[in-house]
């Protein structure tokens, strides 16, 4: 499963000490120990580490593993800033995302870490407006049938406001976005909802270098969960109960200033 250029090797057993599961033993060179190949995350630390490019993996081989190019680094002011100035998207241009800019913004989120390396995340991706809002209105068709079948104390005041707001002409479930992407994964996977948030991190994260902006649709996903109708008409797979969306477009405002946030809550032990 994997092989050592003896040449190359420099004997620092970097590869032995990264692996996630221990399945590498030193000889003559790195070697994997003998019937532990069923064990292998194929996750690749041991290709990634090693600093002279001296072992590669049958399923995830040198050639396919890029090196860190030290030039692009993010030094930490550039880092903060670019974390910081994250922002939720809720104004967007009158404008088609292309299929080539989702598959690339996508292409980058499935680097994002995933439990075991499992990589079981699935993308459903929608680039009509019109299906898009379709959806949002069977968000607020769930909203107001909430509304109308609980008491006055025992409904969340903000669907009532929602409701009136949609009722008005303003779309404030999917806010007139172009494109919905929706991450999801199977029930098998005790990790999903952890693995699938990571994973539109990234996507979020990528957005801005791409041009492109995002919202996380937390409204859109309350209703998903509760609304087999709207479910239904987003069409997720059977047996798919771990699932978010995310609406993307071209951003129609741009931030100029960093805003403050609390302090963190740390208690030091």
């Amino acid at each position: 499963m994997i092989s050592v250029d003896a040449k190359k090797c420099s004997r620092d057993q970097a590869c032995i000490r990264a692996c996630p599961v221990s399945i590498l033993r030193m000889k003559d060179v790195p070697e994997m120990i003998p019937g532990r190949e069923r064990a292998c995350l194929r996750c690749g630390h041991c290709v990634a580490v090693c600093p002279r490019g001296a072992l590669t993996h049958r399923d995830v081989p040198l050639e396919s593993c890029p090196p860190v190019e030290q030039g692009r680094s993010l030094d930490e002011a550039r880092a903060v800033q670019f974390l910081r100035s994250r922002r939720s998207m809720r104004v967007y241009l009158d404008r088609l995302v292309e299929t080539e800019r989702l598959e690339r913004l996508i292409d980058v989120a499935r680097y994002a870490p995933t439990a075991s390396n499992r990589q079981s995340v699935k993308w459903l991706v929608i680039r009509d407006r019109e299906r898009v809002r379709g959806l949002a209105r069977l968000a607020v068709d769930w909203m107001r049938g909430v509304a109308a079948k609980g008491p006055e104390d025992a409904v969340p005041a903000y669907m009532r406001r929602l409701v009136s707001a949609w009722d008005a002409g303003s779309d404030v479930i999917t806010r007139g976005a172009p494109a919905l992407v929706v991450a999801h994964d199977s029930a098998d996977n005790d990790n999903g909802m952890v693995d699938l948030s990571v994973a539109l991190s990234y996507l979020e994260l990528a957005a801005q270098p791409l041009g492109l902006a995002a919202c996380w649709g937390g409204l859109l996903q309350r209703a998903l969960l509760a609304s087999p109708a709207l479910k239904e008409a987003l069409g997720l797979p059977a047996g798919h109960p771990h699932h978010y969306p995310m609406m993307v477009g071209y951003p129609g405002l741009k931030y100029h200033r960093l805003p403050e946030r609390r302090p963190p809550a740390i208690e030091w032990r």
